[in-house]
């Protein structure tokens, strides 16, 4: 089993049990332990895991870090744990600063068994950082952050490699973190220049400022859609390609994506469009949800979309058999809220509500309430 899968199996026993792991130790033995695992080192052999590390510094005594990993003689990397309901204060943290100092370690992890923050000293040699290069959250896996995490591993360990890509990681993540301010509430300075571009003769008043404000907000969601859309209109579109035509005598080679059925005897029609919003929902919430977990299933009045193919999990509903179309989407209580829609690509406008749903079903580790919600007695207009 490789690094990814290993991963991704701690990931859903992190769903399932953070809840019940109430204590730092628990947090330790459950979630801590096997991530130290799946980078491939030995919890047991204190050749390369030694937990309760203790190096005391100057006038403090006592003070340990709850792992450290070695490579040989060195120390390489210092882990220190959270339970994890414990918000991750690099604060609370000191003897992770004062270690980093007296230990050859280049890397500081401080994790809460599920979320995992990576820390180097980029800004001055041989004193941590302040912000961390890297965060790993076990609740919101991407790809990209696999590999970079799997850099660390015993299999692939390569320091300088890791150093090199953390800058830009850093650099990366500061990037993503301004541009999603600017895409909540845009701020004076953005939006003035988005008003110079496209006024240049133009006085920034207040009234432009406000005017403008709003306009850049929707542009940018806009363009956000359409890119998104466009991928997947392009992704379809190659899944489609995948589609030979048979021979007079030879069977159909179909693609993976179940095909809208002609007429089956239910009377269910499974319509493109239908199939389209499906794998739109999908790819809004993808980096939540693994993309496997979102299923669906089709009836006569709606089109429903669920998580782990219970109906007792639903994510929304594609009410597309009528003139007027709509998206429901559905909050924790399970209330439905009819969103009407004008094409496929308004469903976009809707990922908060859909990612707030699929949030909240992966934050649950008990099994939800009992009753599906009615369709009609549990909805109210948008």
């Amino acid at each position: 089993m490789n690094f990814e899968d290993k991963l991704k199996n701690l990931a859903t026993k992190a769903e399932k049990t953070a809840g019940m792991l109430e204590t730092e130790e628990a947090t330790k033995n459950a979630l801590v332990m096997p991530f130290i695992a799946a980078l491939g080192y030995d919890v047991f052999d204190p050749a390369e895991v030694i937990p309760e590390f203790n190096a005391d510094v100057g006038i403090k005594k006592g003070e340990k870090v709850d792992y450290v990993i070695k490579r040989g003689d060195d120390i390489v990397m210092l882990i220190e744990a959270k339970r994890v309901a414990a918000e991750l204060d690099i604060s609370h943290s000191s003897q992770l600063f004062r270690y980093f100092t007296v230990t050859k370690a280049r890397i500081a992890v401080l994790t809460n068994g599920v979320v995992y923050r990576f820390y180097s000293d980029l800004e001055e040699p041989n004193k941590m950082d302040e912000k961390p290069f890297l965060e790993l959250n076990l609740l919101e896996l991407r790809e990209s952050l696999i590999n970079e995490v799997s850099k660390l591993s015993k299999a692939h360990f390569d320091l300088d490699d890791m150093l090199e890509a953390a800058s830009e990681l850093k650099f990366m993540r500061e990037i993503r973190a301004a541009f999603e301010r600017q895409f909540e509430a845009p701020e004076e300075d953005f939006v003035r220049f988005f008003f110079q571009q496209a006024n240049p003769n133009g006085r920034f008043t207040q009234s432009a400022k406000e005017q403008f404000t709003q306009l850049v907000k929707r542009t940018l969601n806009g363009f956000v859609s359409d890119r998104v859309g466009a991928r997947l209109r392009q992704a379809i579109a190659q899944e489609d390609a995948r589609v030979e035509v048979p021979a007079q005598d030879s069977p159909a080679v179909v693609a993976d994506e179940p095909e809208a059925p002609a007429a089956p005897s239910d009377g269910v029609v499974t319509t493109n469009e239908e199939l389209e919003g499906f794998q739109i929902v999908k790819a809004i919430v993808c980096d939540v949800l693994a993309p496997e977990r979102v299923t669906y299933r089709d009836s006569k009045t709606y089109f429903a979309i669920f998580v782990d193919d219970n109906n007792r999990k639903p994510l929304c509903r594609l009410h597309f058999n009528r003139a007027r179309k709509y998206v429901g989407t559905f909050d924790e209580h399970k209330t439905e809220t009819r969103h009407p829609i004008e094409g496929l690509d308004s469903i976009y406008g809707l990922r908060e509500q859909l990612r707030a749903t699929a949030k909240h079903w992966l934050s649950l580790d008990a099994s939800p309430a009992d009753g599906e919600p009615t369709p009609e007695g549990k909805e109210r207009a948008s």
